[in-house]
């Protein structure tokens, strides 16, 4: 058996939920982590010239043995975060989420080391160097912090990490020497000095904060933004599916309502011209009649799904009076073509629905049942399913082949006739899923080509009598 579910259009007018909000964090967290990748290696390419300029700056004014071990350290620093970056580029540039976070965790403190290997320069030139070389250095170093503020920002952890790393550095080899070396310092330069750092350092944090939070906020409203469009688009498209189904619809209602209303005018003319033959007239004329008043209670019923007054009745049903009431109606027309009608119910079977509208489901389904099998049988059925019951409605008729299976939940769609079934208006089943999704009563087939098909119908269950009164 070829098992179908019925795809369903579910409500989209809900508040954001949690995993909504999740994925929002996800997306903007991605997208500031591959901000902050992509202006580091511009980043990287000015370290290294700074590198070089420092290192010319301070040649011949400093110690060369300290000034060696420094380069060796700003350089391996250096190819550190080159690393990071070529494996981000390699490995992780097209990824988000959880990956690319614990990614950049494991390596963001590559810009940690970076900031203090920088900072202790410091411990080279202050008070060691010409003042004109102290002032170039220092100036470096603040520009260096000033640039964090627009290019580590977007990452807020690394960009603070990398700021305190640089400050706390560049404090403690101000700090040191005076301290531990010459006593407590007495000129007011020098305090002077160090309340300009402090200073400096908590605007840029503060700075690169609010930085921060303008990324972040241009990445929620871009996310936002997308989603809406997604949203817009989804509704046009729907909107022109709507106009394009209500023009299929009205031109197949118009198609099957001339060929009855035409008989009609044919077999009036015909009865007015030969009043003789009114035993033979008559019943054509209710026939087409019977068409006439079918199609037109179709309709009308789809119209009724279709507008937003449907009102609920929700409360206990007793599937096995509703199941009487069925077999009572739908048993002389199986009989008609033959068939046999068979039930199959539990006496204390209680679901929570509309009995009105789960009547006329549950019809909609023995009717499209009786009108597409030739021999054999029916089966109405109701099963214990879960915390649930399970309405079934099994033929032997001609069965609905895969490809056709979704389709006929649409309206006015009918498959290829064979011969013997009846030919109906295509709207049984369009009605069946209307009221599935109002009921939210999920409906799945399994059909077998030339053996059979079977429809099932999940209803929750009403667990005590307490619940039913």
């Amino acid at each position: 058996m070829h098992a179908q579910p019925l795809s369903l259009p579910g409500d989209n007018n809900k508040p954001p939920s949690v995993t909504d909000l999740q994925a929002r964090d996800e997306w903007v967290n991605a997208q500031l982590i591959r901000t902050f990748m992509r202006y580091a290696g511009p980043a990287q390419r000015s370290a290294s010239i700074s590198i070089m300029a420092t290192v010319a700056i301070l040649y011949g004014h400093v110690s060369m043995v300290g000034l060696g071990f420094w380069t060796l350290a700003s350089v391996f620093a250096t190819l550190v975060r080159y690393r990071v970056i070529d494996s981000y580029r390699r490995e992780f540039s097209d990824v988000s989420g959880a990956p690319l976070e614990a990614f950049f965790s494991r390596h963001s403190w590559a810009w940690t080391l970076s900031a203090i290997v920088w900072g202790s320069s410091m411990f080279l030139f202050f008070l060691k160097a010409p003042v004109y070389v102290q002032f170039v250095c220092m100036v470096m170093l603040a520009s260096m912090a000033a640039f964090a503020v627009g290019i580590f920002s977007s990452c807020l952890s690394c960009f603070i990490a990398y700021l305190n790393g640089l400050a706390c550095t560049v404090l403690l080899a101000m700090i040191y020497p005076l301290v531990m070396a010459r006593g407590v310092p007495s000129g007011f330069n020098i305090y002077a000095m160090v309340l300009l750092v402090l200073v400096y350092w908590s605007v840029v944090r503060v700075a690169g904060r609010r930085f921060h939070e303008v990324q972040r906020a241009t990445l929620e409203q871009q996310f936002a933004n997308a989603e809406l469009i997604a949203s817009l688009t989804e509704k046009s498209r729907a909107a022109l599916e709507a106009v394009e189904t209500k023009n299929r619809f009205l031109a197949s209602a118009a198609h099957d309502l001339r060929q009855p209303v035409h008989a009609l005018g044919l077999y009036a003319d015909w009865l007015q011209s030969e009043p003789q033959l009114v035993d033979q007239i008559a019943p054509k004329i209710v026939q087409s009649t019977k068409a006439v008043n079918e199609l037109f209670n179709s309709l009308f019923d789809l119209a009724r799904l279709d507008s937003e007054a449907l009102q609920i009745n929700w409360q206990p049903v007793d599937l096995a009076r509703l199941v009487d009431e069925l077999e009572l109606q739908y048993a002389p027309l199986a009989l008609q073509k033959g068939l046999t009608l068979r039930t199959h119910v539990l006496p204390a079977a209680l679901a929570w629905s509309d009995p009105v509208l789960l009547k006329r489901l549950v019809g909609n389904l023995l009717s499209n049942a009786v009108r597409n099998t030739l021999r054999g049988g029916v089966l109405l059925a109701v099963r214990p399913s879960g915390a649930g019951w399970r309405i079934e409605v099994w033929d032997s008729g001609v069965g609905i082949a895969p490809e056709h299976q979704q389709a006929v939940f649409q309206e006015f769609y009918r498959v290829t006739l064979h011969e013997g079934t009846e030919d109906g208006f295509g709207l049984g089943l369009a009605i069946v899923a209307r009221l599935s999704v109002a009921l939210a009563h999920p409906v799945s087939l399994s059909s077998r080509l030339g053996r059979g098909t079977v429809f099932r119908l999940e209803l929750p269950a009403v667990k005590d009598q307490a619940a039913a009164a």
